[in-house]
């Protein structure tokens, strides 16, 4: 038997991913872009749900206020999502709220001078005015870093390389949030997660008047199907007598957010009253505002490759955070509890159902905006139970990740130099947070306990995430070790050229204003 050839047995790197039906400037019909942007919106829910049902109870808040709250960061994310889809980097990524912000956040709400207030009412006021404060003065950062283009002269130290363990954990450093929920109600998240995977991979070839149907709205069906078998086995009173946490987990009944919520309310900022300012609180809050630059760094990448676009130029990167922190402004003004960054499972998304197309991301923004005004019917969706997003979360988060490990392709990983790199950013990006997340646990406070409370709350938020460990691994390693001779072995050959706007043909296509903004602001 003859030896194979070399092109048999390789396959050759491309700049655009292959295998999309609709890329990021392609759009599907009307009725099925629709559908699209639906779709993206009910899995925005999950975290517009999961951050305030957190948050809320712990600042004394009750359900109206938890509605209110969902409802205002739901408004907010849809703002957020056009202005980023039509001004910032241009890439079909929903903005949601961060988990990065929960670190400074639950620090405030254990603020002494917030605690010793008895009326639960006056706290949760007080409280959320002193995050607001924090954020809106943190989203300077973004601001500053974004619209100097200090961000893009910071991203020329960036390789495929050690850009690989930043996406690749993007999606593995939300490990927590997949199955260890999932658990939690495993007669729902299992058939759930079982379902998704069926339709949207074993089921993909099934069409209907030739729209491969159970592929793109594998989320829509899997999703209606388990929350009516949910709303059953609530009915049926399989759960009457089981423990209060598999109740809260498992019945479709105990979220308490649509008998709270009103029929029509419109956000308006500063809705809480005037925010207040402490200093020490915006400082551990510009630590999540630099862990939300990073993650969306990651992010916007994994996106263009799954929009089958180039890689964003560092330009219009920064643009893009630029306009991030405007978005976590926002957040501030109109006191949504969290800060900004791009929605990981949405990035997923693209990529599960093959289209990339920046209007369903539009479309999806419009959703939000709609069924945040009309607050009963946003209520009816955001009280799916969390554990049939989490099941999802394991499929999306997951397909993110691999997008990361696709990178390497343009890298040699015959190398032992990169080989080092790339498995101790990895390692240290998932046992780094993890050692914060056990000993916070335990000891109910982070690894750093110091007198100075904003000095804690930003290590503490540093690394807590897994993409900023792995980003101040691998770029340190990635520029110090070897480099000089090593630029054909990290990639930077291929990277170069989409370092520019004008570096490759296709960014015009993909990242140019729209309205011919671009004559005022000429792309550098």
């Amino acid at each position: 038997m003859a030896a194979p050839k070399p092109e048999e047995i390789s396959h050759p790197p491309m700049d655009q991913l292959q295998g999309l039906e609709y890329c990021i400037d392609s759009n599907p019909s009307w009725g099925e872009a629709i559908a699209l942007g639906f779709q993206h919106y009910i899995l925005a829910l999950g975290t517009a749900v999961m951050i305030p049902s957190f948050l809320v109870p712990l600042m004394g808040g009750t359900d109206d206020d938890k509605v209110r709250v969902v409802q205002t960061l739901l408004f907010v994310e849809g703002i957020n999502t056009l202005l980023q889809t039509l001004f910032g980097t241009r890439l079909p990524t929903v903005i949601g709220g961060s988990y990065a912000f929960m670190v400074p956040i639950i620090s405030i709400i254990h603020d002494a001078s917030l605690m010793n207030i008895e009326d639960n009412h006056v706290r949760f006021i007080n409280t959320m005015r002193a995050v607001q404060g924090a954020l809106i003065v943190a989203s300077s950062i973004q601001i500053i870093l974004g619209y100097s283009q200090i961000w893009a002269v910071c991203s020329r130290f960036f390789s495929p390389l050690g850009m690989v363990p930043v996406i690749a954990l993007v999606g593995f450093g939300m490990f927590d949030r997949g199955f260890p929920v999932v658990g939690r109600c495993v007669e729902i998240g299992v058939p759930m997660l079982i379902l998704f995977i069926a339709f949207s991979q074993y089921l993909k070839n099934f069409q209907l008047k030739q729209l491969p149907i159970l592929e793109r709205f594998a989320l829509l069906i899997s999703i209606t199907v388990i929350w009516a078998y949910a709303h059953l086995l609530t009915a049926s009173g399989a759960y009457k007598h089981r423990p209060e946490l598999t109740q809260l987990n498992c019945r479709t009944d105990k979220a308490n957010l649509i008998s709270s919520a009103p029929w029509i309310k419109i956000p308006y900022p500063l809705q809480w009253g005037a925010p207040t300012f402490d200093a020490g609180h915006a400082f551990g809050m510009m630590a999540a505002v630099l862990v939300s630059l990073i993650e969306s760094t990651g992010a916007y990448k994994a996106a263009s490759r799954l929009a089958s676009a180039t890689p964003p130029p560092a330009h219009v990167l920064s643009r893009g955070i630029g306009w991030q922190g405007i978005g976590i402004l926002l957040n501030g003004l109109f006191g949504t509890l969290t800060g900004s960054t791009v929605s990981a499972e949405n990035v997923g998304l693209l990529g599960s159902t093959r289209v990339g197309s920046r209007r369903v991301i539009q479309i999806s923004a419009g959703f939000m905006i709609f069924f945040s005004i009309l607050g009963k019917f946003g209520a009816l969706f955001a009280s799916i139970p969390l554990t049939i997003f989490a099941a999802v979360y394991c499929v999306l988060f997951g397909l993110v990740a691999s997008v990361g490990l696709s990178f390497l392709q343009f890298t040699n990983m015959n190398s032992m130099r990169n080989l080092f790199i790339v498995g101790v950013a990895l390692f240290l990006g998932l046992s780094v947070p993890e050692y914060f997340r056990e000993y916070t646990a335990k000891a109910l406070h982070g690894p750093a306990h110091t007198r100075g409370g904003w000095f804690n709350d930003f290590l503490n938020t540093i690394f807590f995430s897994s993409p900023t460990v792995a980003l101040i691994v691998a770029v340190f390693l990635d520029n110090t070790l070897d480099y000089k001779d090593s630029s054909r072995d990290r990639g930077m050959p291929w990277w170069v050229k989409f370092r520019t706007f004008k570096g490759d043909s296709r960014n015009e296509e993909f990242y140019t204003l729209p309205f011919n903004l671009n004559r005022f602001f000429p792309p550098s």
